[in-house]
């Protein structure tokens, strides 16, 4: 049972996608750190100095009343919270994402098109072949 479970391990596929799973985790860190750092605070300016990431509506007070400056400061309080800009956030994440991935695919496919070997022209019928095709069609005769 070792056995089998060491050769399907070692299979080429299964080594890619373990290869592919670490590089899209730390690709997907790095696709947060854009969002949240590079992406949102000039968004928020832009739309009037809102930080996205604390933009939430509470929908139950905590222990300490209301309104809550932070999203932390509710949930410090233990408010009920619905997190309206961190659901932004991970979506302009999605949307990033799936347009590298996008863009991968589409490389890859036009690789894949300009890979592909053209196809062989026909191969000659060696002279012993005719021969006998000849042979043949005179005996038909």
């Amino acid at each position: 049972m070792f056995k089998e479970f060491r050769e399907f391990a070692m299979r080429g596929n299964v080594i890619d996608l373990a290869v592919g799973v670490v590089i899209g985790a730390a690709f997907g860190k790095i696709v947060d750190s854009l969002v949240k750092d590079v992406i949102m605070p000039p968004l928020g300016f832009i739309i009037g100095k809102v930080d996205f990431a604390n933009l939430f509506v509470t929908l139950a007070e905590g222990k300490v009343a209301g309104p809550y400056a932070t999203l932390k400061a509710a949930q410090d309080a233990g408010a009920v919270t619905m997190n309206i800009g961190m659901f932004i956030n991970t979506l302009i994440s999605f949307i990033i994402v799936a347009f590298a991935i996008f863009l991968v695919v589409k490389a890859m496919n036009k690789l894949k098109r300009e890979e592909a070997p053209a196809p062989e022209a026909p191969v000659a019928t060696p002279e012993d072949i005719e021969l006998l095709r000849e042979i043949r069609d005179l005996l038909k005769k």
